[in-house]
Parts: C-alpha cells; structure tokens; sequence
C-alpha cells in the first residue's frame, strides 16, 4: 500500500519508519526544511532505539519526504495519516490549532487524490474533535464528503518513548474508529495486515469517539495505577513499611498485575501529563468533575516535594553543592517534557543551593541547559557527585544502580533515591522517597 503521514515528530517518524518496514511505500510531509532533509537522508529526527537503522535502510527506497502537500496527489495514497502534535493549553485543554492547519492543508489536495483515500487520525484528541473539527475542516476544503468521497478514522498510538518500535512492532492491541465506514475500516485492516498476518493482535473495532477516548483513558488508568502506588508507598514510609515488598505481594493478584508498581518520584514525559490533564478539562467542559483523575494529578505533583523535604530533614542546602542524577523523564530518552528533575531542580534553587546536574544522554542535558543554564552540567556522576552535600536520584537509569564508591566523594553523603537503584550502605545516608 502507499500511505501518507502528515507529521514528522516522535509519532510520525516512529510510524513512518515502521510502515516501510512492513512493506509498504511511505510519503512523509512536514513544514520543517531541516527535518525532510534528515529524513530523506535517513536520519532519526529524534531519539529512538531501531529508528535510525530502519530510516537508513528505506530512505530514498520507500520512504520519502517532502514540504509539499501536493506531491501526495501524485504519489495517491490509499490511507493519510495525521500525525501532528496537540499541545496542552494553560487549562489543560489540548490546542488543536497545529493539527486543524494540517488537516486544512491536507483538505485542499484531498479531492485530486485518485480512489477513495482514508484520512486517519492518529494524533492524540478528545472525543468529537475528529468528526466535530477535523472531519468538517477535509470537506470544506476538499469539497468532499466524509464517506463518499474519503474515509475519516482514528487510530490512536499507544508508542511508549524508549520502546516505541517494538510497541509498534508487538503491538497490545489496535484500535480501528471507523464507525460505519467499511472503507475505512478495509483500509487499516490493508494497512496493518503484514503485522496481524504475524500474530495474534487483539483488534478493536469502534466509533470514533470510542477510539479517541480509549487513549486518553489507557494512560488515565496507567498514570492512577502509579500515583496510587506511590500513595500506598507515601503511607508505607510513615509506617517503616518497605513498599517494594508490598507492591510485589500485590502483584500477584491478577486483578491487580505486577506492572507499574514501582512507587518513587511520579510520571513524567509527553503523554500521562497531558493527557490526564486534557481528560480532566474535557470533561469539566462537559459537565463532570472528575474528582479522582484530579487526585491522581496532585499525588504526582506532590513526590518532588516530598523528596525535597526529606532532604531538608537532614542536611540545610542553602550555599551548598547538591547533586541531581537524571534528567529526562525515563531512561532510554532525551525527553525532559515534565521530567520530574525540573520541580527538583526548581526547589533547590529556591532553597538556595548550587545544583550540579549529570544525566547520560546529551541531548536530555542539553535541553535542560537551555531551561537552567545557571545549572553546572557535569559529564559523569563521579564529578557531580564530588563535594556535593546531598544527591537526589530522579530517574533510574541503570549505570546509577551501580554506583557505590563515587558516594565517598561526597561532602556530606546524604542520598534521596528517587527510584530505588541505590543500595543502601555504611557511610551514606540513604532516604528512598516511599520505602
């Protein structure tokens, strides 16, 4: 098949690559001049692992990209993917003015593509926006009509940062929102077929509203799962309980699960934020308080607070060197996007001190600098570590794991493990945040 992806982000290019993996001809198009020519040339504009081998591999075969819209017209896909991003606003609300653009763009070529293309949503959006905005935007544009002359769907991802070729390629489930559009509903299977020839994936077939909102509660569930056991664990350090001990006993309840039952500092990154946001002021707009998702939010938002204030139990940071060891939101990324460094971060230089940053990714140090360049950025955890009077472990990378003797350069050896990778020890001080 041929298919069209509007977007070149961490999903469109995650997306397209993998596309092409499977055999299918791929056209990417985005505004960015920078970003087209890295992708023609094969380059990963972002981080990811398996991306950059699969780009090389198809680029200037069967994957393409290009600035024009019309040059889908010639290329006449079967199915267009929109793939643009839908930044939170100040009230949690998603903007979708970046995507509206797109889909105005994208509208204005639609009707001179041959057959009977299938535009699909992937980008994430509350329920209606596909069918109340976007579908309306194509048949103004194009002079079409939703059913007769395209099809509109939505088919939303589930691509963890750090894992995102492998969720693509061994896929939990895929949700297919065609409502009654058997087009459409032909198209994804067509798309898809080459991974569920392979395998035994789960499908789900839905409206669209439906699919839309299956992804804002998948990660509205995911994140209550975590803030819960990071309250369960805030209630087992007032106890001298070892949650980890706990969180392993429940887990082997079925109903319950094992996964993402690591209490610590809370979540971060791209997704659980905005997306439980958004969910929360969607249905505000619709005239429900969502009491629960909004305690799920203010538990993760407290964890940086309570790692700080274990820290001034025991040392006073004003005018000292304090050690922060992590930067991006989980391992494997150079994404900082609500990185729970950052009220860290924030915290200390209100308390005064002199913060000393180490994370192993470059690019996550180098976004950080531009947030807090008047914090020192240090190229290993020994030196940062060196002379500090108190070090705080915020995302659990595994070289921090083994760190052991880089503690005895320290001032005063007081350790706020975030993310339980430190063994405590004889000579450190070790505070885990909830156990």
């Amino acid at each position: 098949m041929k298919i069209g992806i509007v977007g070149s982000g961490y999903v469109g290019t995650t997306i397209a690559a993998c596309f092409a993996d499977l055999g299918h001809e791929v056209m990417n198009v985005d505004v960015d001049d920078a970003v087209v020519t890295a992708l023609n040339d094969g380059e990963a504009p972002v981080s990811e692992p398996g991306l950059d081998d699969r780009l090389a591999r198809y680029a200037g075969e069967t994957l393409f990209a290009t600035t024009e819209y019309a040059d889908l017209v010639d290329f006449a896909p079967d199915a267009v993917f929109l793939a643009l991003p839908t930044p939170a606003n100040a009230d949690g609300s998603i903007d979708t003015a970046i995507i509206e653009v797109g889909a105005e763009s994208l509208g204005r070529v639609l009707a001179d593509i041959e057959g009977y293309p299938t535009v699909v949503v992937k980008s994430t959006v509350v329920p209606g926006t596909t069918e109340d905005t976007i579908g309306p935007i194509l048949e103004r544009e194009s002079g079409g009509e939703v059913g007769v002359d395209f099809g509109l769907a939505v088919n939303p991802e589930f691509l963890r940062e750090g894992s995102a070729v492998a969720d693509f390629t061994d896929p939990d489930k895929l949700v297919f929102g065609t409502a009654d559009d058997d087009r459409a509903r032909e198209a994804l299977e067509a798309v898809y077929a080459p991974l569920t020839d392979e395998a035994d994936v789960p499908i789900v077939h839905t409206g669209r509203r439906e699919a839309e909102l299956i992804k804002y509660a998948n990660n509205a569930f995911l994140a209550a799962k975590v803030s819960l056991i990071n309250e369960l664990g805030n209630i087992c350090k007032e106890y001298g309980v070892d949650a980890y001990e706990v969180a392993d006993a429940i887990g082997l309840d079925d109903r319950i699960g094992e996964q993402f039952l690591r209490s610590g500092v809370g979540w971060g990154g791209s997704c659980f934020p905005k997306d439980v946001n958004a969910l929360v002021a969607a249905a505000r707009e619709a005239g429900y308080d969502p009491q629960l998702l909004q305690a799920v939010i203010d538990v993760n938002d407290r964890q940086p607070e309570r790692m700080l204030d274990l820290m001034d139990a025991h040392v006073d940071v004003e005018g000292k060197r304090v050690a922060v060891l992590g930067l991006a939101f989980k391992p494997g990324t150079d994404d900082i996007r609500n990185s729970r460094a950052i009220p860290i971060i924030e915290g200390l230089q209100a308390r005064g001190a002199k913060v000393l940053a180490y994370d192993p990714d470059d690019g996550a140090q180098s976004a950080m600098r531009e947030r807090f360049p008047d914090v020192t950025y240090l190229a290993s955890a020994s030196p940062t570590l060196s002379g500090a009077h108190a070090a705080l472990i915020v995302t659990d990378w595994p070289e921090f794991g083994d760190l052991d003797l880089e503690f005895d350069l320290m001032s005063n050896s007081v350790v706020i493990d975030g993310r339980r990778v430190v063994d405590r020890r004889e000579g450190i001080t070790y505070e885990g945040l909830t156990w």
